[in-house]
C-alpha cells in the first residue's frame, strides 16, 4: 500500500467523514481545539501514537506497512545497492539532524510552534 497522504490530510478528512468539529475532536481525544487545528493546517506533525488516538476517537483505525524499496521503486527500476542505501541514509540523517538543531534554537528562541503544552 502505497500512502502520500499527510498526517494533516488523513485526520481532516477522518473529521470531515464523520461531520465532527475540530473543538468536539479536541474535547473527545483531551486536548485542544488549537493543537487539532496545527495538525490539520500540517503546522505540526503528529506522533504516530497521538494521530493513531486521534483517529481512533473519530472511530478509525491508522494501517502502515512497509515494503521493500525495490518495490517501491516507479517502473521497476534496479533496487539500490548496499552503498546507495547507506549514502541515502546518510543525507537523510543529516537533514534529521539539521531539523533538530534548528528546532532546539527555535525552543531556545521561544518560538510559539515549539509549545509542549498539548503535543
Amino acid at each position: 500500500m502505497r500512502c502520500n497522504a499527510s498526517a494533516a490530510t488523513l485526520l481532516r478528512e477522518a473529521r470531515a467523514r464523520h461531520g465532527i468539529s475540530q473543538r468536539r475532536l479536541a474535547l473527545r481525544a483531551g486536548t485542544s481545539q488549537d493543537a487539532i487545528s496545527r495538525i490539520e493546517r500540517g503546522v505540526e506533525s503528529p506522533t504516530l501514537e497521538r494521530l493513531t488516538h486521534l483517529l481512533m476517537v473519530l472511530g478509525e483505525r491508522l494501517e502502515l506497512s512497509a515494503v521493500p524499496l525495490a518495490d517501491a521503486e516507479a517502473g521497476g527500476a534496479a533496487p539500490l545497492t548496499a552503498r546507495e542505501r547507506l549514502r541515502e541514509a546518510a543525507s537523510w540523517n543529516l537533514v534529521a539532524t539539521t531539523l533538530e538543531i534548528a528546532g532546539a534554537q527555535a525552543r531556545r528562541a521561544g518560538h510559539p510552534a515549539t509549545r509542549r503544552g498539548h503535543s
